[in-house]
């Protein structure tokens, strides 16, 4: 069965300029109108927004030489932007509050144009990813994503976060949750030089006995988790409205083998 959608990439072209998420260097990124998915350019670079092309899953998404690329990813899936270049000024994307909320005004702000339609053929049975604790299980449907986050040993416990998909929920819903750091990884974090770019206000730090400072949702580690979760299947270049997804403590590293699985279901053929 194959479903058609209708393409979206930006109608102008909007900068944003930070410090890098991890590196804490000056760092910007502009996103472009595109008809090609979704790429990254870093000088004389493009790097296709595909599994194939990452390098790095440990402490976020990297392609190529390009870090972090899973919140702007996420802004542009969960506001139905199927196309986009993204042009990286510095080897990693703005830390960005930790979130993808500016890159979802930044979208808001340069408005969609429309760049034709995409077709998607599958997937044809359940596509499943299971090492665990971790499953993922992707299927074709309608737009239904739900995230299970777990601790052991965290008094904020098992958390659920379901999303009925549409830009307007996603700008609400997802888009605010930051970034998470355990209070045990901190002195690891910043021995490794990471998290540079993070503040008090950009990340929600968790102890063993609860937050550390103010989250905005008490599932904010969940929602995050999500929006990392839709960032990474972005990779896929199946619109984010044709699967309804449920991954379970998921990670960077298992997103990104899910994504690739799909990859091999699906035919997606994009027309002008």
């Amino acid at each position: 069965m194959t479903k058609s959608y209708p393409r979206f990439t930006l109608a102008d072209s909007i900068k944003i300029e930070g410090p890098g998420l991890h590196s804490g260097e000056p760092v910007a990124v502009t996103l472009h109108p595109g008809e090609s998915g979704f790429a990254f350019r870093l000088g004389g670079q493009r790097i296709e927004a595909h599994p194939s092309e990452v390098t790095d899953t440990r402490r976020c998404t990297q392609l190529g030489p390009v870090a972090t690329v899973e919140h702007v990813l996420s802004a542009l899936a969960g506001m139905g932007v199927t196309d986009a270049e993204i042009e990286v000024d510095g080897g990693e994307l703005p830390a960005c509050d930790g979130c993808s909320l500016p890159y979802v005004n930044a979208i808001q702000s340069a408005g969609l144009a429309s760049c034709g339609s995409v077709e998607v053929e599958g997937p044809f049975a359940r596509v499943f990813l299971q090492d665990l604790p971790i499953k993922i299980a992707i299927g074709r449907g309608e737009g239904w994503w739900r995230c299970i986050f777990e601790l052991d040993g965290y008094a904020h416990g098992r958390q659920e976060v379901e999303l009925a998909w549409s830009p307007e929920a996603y700008a609400r819903e997802i888009a605010p949750a930051r970034t998470v750091v355990l209070e045990e990884e901190l002195p690891m974090i910043k021995a490794a030089g990471l998290g540079k770019g993070l503040s008090e206000e950009s990340c929600l730090a968790i102890g063993r006995g609860g937050f550390l400072n103010e989250p905005r949702f008490a599932d904010e580690p969940t929602r995050h988790k999500l929006l990392d979760l839709i960032g990474d299947l972005a990779l896929s270049g199946v619109p984010i409205a044709h699967l309804d997804v449920v991954g379970e403590r998921c990670g960077h590293a298992s997103n990104v083998r899910a994504a690739q699985k799909l990859v091999e279901s699906v035919a997606v053929t994009r027309r002008g």
